[in-house]
């Protein structure tokens, strides 16, 4: 009996001391969750793409001296398709992206018309092959790219005077010819090195005049040629070192 009620009397002292005991352990030291990190694309970077798409070259034909009746002869689009390539560099400054590119692309844009001047031949274009020099100012919101680009513009083109019927009635050497152009895109980085967009370009080339020959030789007449391009094309761009940054 006597060693029950020592055992209780134990248990009775135990459970008084037992607050005691816990107020005096040191309380758990607070962790701090660890900051949230937000991946962050950068745009900085030698990159290099494949572009492909449609274009229309607007084209107006004016006969000029020495020929006999002088006057505008109409307009025609020369349209097509398009494919090429590009590689340019990009560096980002904040959410502000500066890039110079290089673009060339092969082309088939031709169209013709039936002359006013001359209503029984037809002028006909075509632009075979283009090229792009531009400088580059955008907008990043992470891995979205919003630009504007501008710069000078090159075409290669072919003209000649077919009769109504078809025959084959003046032919002028190719032609390559410098302009300007202006444009804006819209790219969509989809992982560390590739990205995907859409791009607008408006190419303005002014205008020229050309000698056209018969084909045995001898003048056959003289044109002055204006011309305007507008191009639509996607683009795919891999793009050289610049990883992504993480921001906290």
């Amino acid at each position: 009996m006597k060693k029950l009620l020592l055992v209780t009397a134990s248990l009775i002292a135990l459970g008084a001391a037992a607050p005691a005991v816990a107020a005096d352990l040191a309380a758990r030291p607070y962790t701090k969750a660890p900051p949230m990190v937000a991946a962050v694309y950068d745009w900085t970077g030698f990159y290099i793409g494949a572009n492909g798409g449609w274009g229309s070259s607007r084209n107006s034909w004016d006969s000029v001296a020495p020929n006999i009746l002088v006057g505008p002869e109409g307009s025609h689009d020369a349209t097509g398709g398009t494919v090429g390539g590009q590689v340019g560099y990009r560096w980002q400054a904040g959410t502000w992206v500066f890039g110079l590119e290089a673009q060339g692309n092969w082309a088939d844009f031709s169209g013709s018309n039936t002359s006013l001047v001359f209503p029984g031949f037809r002028n006909h274009t075509n632009v075979d092959a283009f090229g792009l020099f531009t400088g580059q100012v955008g907008y990043a919101v992470n891995n979205v790219l919003l630009y504007v680009k501008g710069g000078a513009a090159v075409t290669s083109n072919s003209y000649r005077i077919n009769t109504v019927g078809g025959a084959l009635a003046g032919v002028t050497g190719d032609d390559t010819r410098w302009g300007g152009t202006i444009g804006a895109g819209l790219e969509y980085a989809f992982a560390p090195n590739w990205s995907v967009g859409v791009e607008y370009n408006h190419l303005f080339m002014q205008d020229r005049t050309y000698t056209f020959t018969a084909p045995g030789g001898g003048f056959f007449s003289a044109e002055r040629v204006r011309q305007d391009v507008d191009l639509v094309t996607a683009r795919l761009n891999y793009k050289f070192g610049g990883p992504v940054i993480a921001k906290y």
